[in-house]
């Protein structure tokens, strides 16, 4: 299984590539997709959309995992990670590939074990169980991963959930 995780938004969007290969996770890519300031939603959206469109085209995932927006505070800030989730689902879309949404708080608890956990315990995890020499460089691309990893840790549970429910 291979689980692309998007941790949306509109000037920056984490994405993280896992693969479950036997019982190990194991990272095949990473990072952020950047749009400018300054420059109008329409052509951001439409360069994010290009960029995810290509991971799906790269690495070929059986799933795409995204994380839940969250309300704070700002609405401004929150319209735009909604904006950013709705092109990174419209790319999975286009190509056949099923979306799932965990809120923070459930990708934490699947990273850390606390749906409380600091940015800095999420990295660290991340890391740890991705077997990787260094933690990822950008907080966007470590909660992309831990997003991919709480999918492929979620996603057989699940599937035996709905198999004993036939």
């Amino acid at each position: 299984m291979i689980v692309l995780g998007i941790d949306p938004g509109l000037a920056n969007t984490g994405y993280g590539v896992v693969a479950r290969r036997g019982g190990r996770l194991v990272a095949l890519d990473g990072g952020v997709i950047e749009t400018a300031a300054g420059v109008s939603a329409e052509l951001r959206l439409a360069e994010l959309h290009a960029a995810l469109a290509e991971l799906v085209d790269v690495h070929a995932p059986d799933a795409m995992a995204l994380e839940d927006l969250y309300f704070g505070a700002n609405a401004r800030s929150a319209f735009a990670v909604g904006q950013a989730r709705g092109v990174a689902m419209l790319a999975a879309g286009q190509s056949g590939i099923d979306c799932f949404g965990y809120t923070p708080q459930q990708v934490k608890a699947a990273v850390c074990g606390s749906g409380r956990a600091p940015k800095t315990q999420v990295s660290w995890m991340v890391k740890t169980l991705l077997s990787l020499p260094t933690e990822p460089d950008q907080d966007h691309a470590a909660d992309a991963l831990a997003v991919a990893i709480c999918h492929c840790n979620h996603a057989p549970l699940a599937a035996a959930l709905a198999g004993a429910g036939r």
